[in-house]
């Protein structure tokens, strides 16, 4: 969500009018993230404020982004809690701003929780089941563009940037990933439209519920376990920077416990959490890697510490086992 394309305010103001969203009053560029540029747009029409953010796609082509555009309104008409795109009179959600591809959606209520405990990781395990079953009928098919094809490019790119120690653990899990990848339990893993990056700060709540999900622009048809894994990771480990990316036991069984009640995990699932684990701590080290060592100028960019997740790595390589036997025995039990 850093800013790489300046918008004027005449043009966000022409933008918003083509959609029906009344008149801008605040054109304000979003601090955080690094892929796309992001505003938040304030408007007002026959006297009511509303208030959407713009985005701006860096990265992703006119030809990726119907599918997140479209995913996004499916699940908001089925009734998960997403923003929908803003549509023009001729019914089209995806817009151009500076020759680049746009879109509007809707801000959610309230505000992202950094801090989560158990109350919080239910929510989320809840509805991130609710929103796979609810996207299983999605006609549209595009993979995870961060999947493992990607890892395999990127890890050679970003080598010469380590040190032996981390060299060694990055071609080794990847190794591993890809011997995972070939398995038939792999192959047996439920597959569907997934966010991929359902971070804590892709969530909002307001007075202790959970508003919605949102930023889908990393979503892609892949397993379910995946998205899974990617929030465990983050949502019930610690965030200090004296962490060693152990995952917090109650945090984590409460968000498997609310999901399965919503979509029971097959066998293969249940065998496979402890690698989906290694794997999403894998995929945002590789990212996080390629922002700090291969930056793309722009204002108001922060990139996010890589260490983090390799911390995470090498903490769900040590706690495989342990793990395996833990979330079996106190969550993943066949309903």
């Amino acid at each position: 969500m850093a800013v790489y394309t300046e918008v004027a305010f005449a043009e966000a103001a022409a933008l918003l009018h083509t959609l029906d969203l009344g008149d801008l009053t605040e054109l304000r560029g979003i601090q955080g993230g690094i892929e796309n540029t992001n505003y938040f747009v304030t408007s007002e029409r026959e006297g009511v404020t509303h208030e959407h953010v713009l985005t701006v796609f860096e990265r992703l082509s006119f030809e990726q982004l119907p599918f997140y555009l479209h995913l996004m309104k499916f699940l908001a008409e089925r009734g998960i809690p997403v923003p929908a795109p803003a549509a023009n009179a001729q019914g089209e959600i995806l817009h151009t701003v500076q020759g680049k591809p746009a879109a509007v959606v809707a801000k959610l209520r309230g505000r992202s929780d950094l801090a989560p405990g158990v109350a919080q990781c239910e929510a989320v395990g809840t509805m991130l089941a609710r929103m796979h079953l609810a996207g299983r009928d999605f006609a549209m098919n595009q993979p995870n563009l961060r999947g493992l094809p990607w890892w395999n490019e990127t890890v050679p790119v970003v080598l010469p940037f380590l040190e032996a120690p981390q060299a060694d653990l990055i071609r080794s899990e990847l190794a591993y990933q890809n011997h995972v990848a070939l398995s038939p339990a792999y192959a047996a893993l439920p597959r569907g439209p997934i966010h991929a990056d359902l971070f804590r700060d892709n969530a909002m709540f307001e007075d202790g519920e959970l508003t919605g999900f949102f930023d889908f622009y990393f979503a892609g048809c892949d397993t379910y376990l995946f998205d899974i894994a990617v929030c465990l990771n983050d949502w019930c480990v610690l965030h200090d920077e004296n962490h060693d990316g152990s995952l917090d036991t109650p945090r984590s069984l409460a968000l498997l416990a609310a999901y399965q009640s919503i979509r029971p995990l097959n066998a293969a699932e249940r065998a496979l959490l402890p690698a989906l684990l290694r794997a999403g701590a894998l995929r945002f080290w590789i990212s996080r890697l390629w922002d700090l060592h291969l930056p793309r100028e722009a204002a108001l960019l922060q990139p996010h510490d890589p260490t983090h997740f390799e911390r995470v790595l090498r903490a769900r390589v040590r706690d495989a086992r342990a793990l395996s036997t833990l979330l079996r025995e106190d969550a993943l039990q066949p309903a």
